[in-house]
């Protein structure tokens, strides 16, 4: 019966890992394609107004790229956001390592 509840214990500590894995990708996945959704979001903006799709990317990449830039030079901002992540992957750390102190409390 040991085996079982250690073998449990260790399922849900996979369960656990895996899910904050990928909270943490799809954390900083996030703060990688907002930028490229901004940028198509302004090319069918721009193409509703009437401008081409090429057109409309010269106007949104530079515009993004400069929204970017001024999030870049406000350091507290871009330290929070690195911070959340970095907090993300240190709380589930600990929470999959306080199943190997429930999985040797079962073993004896």
């Amino acid at each position: 019966m040991k085996k079982v509840n250690v073998a449990l214990v260790r399922l849900l500590q996979f369960i656990v890992f895996v899910l904050f894995t990928f909270m943490v990708i799809a954390y900083f996945g996030a703060m990688v394609l907002l930028p490229l959704d901004a940028i198509a979001l302004l090319i069918k903006l721009l193409g509703v107004i009437g401008l081409h799709g090429f057109i409309g990317a010269l106007i949104a990449i530079p515009a993004v790229g400069y929204v970017c830039m001024m999030v870049y030079k406000m350091p507290d901002l871009c330290k929070l956001v690195i911070d959340t992540g970095v907090d993300l992957m240190k709380t589930g750390k600990a929470r999959v390592e306080a199943f190997n102190e429930i999985a040797n409390a079962v073993k004896e």
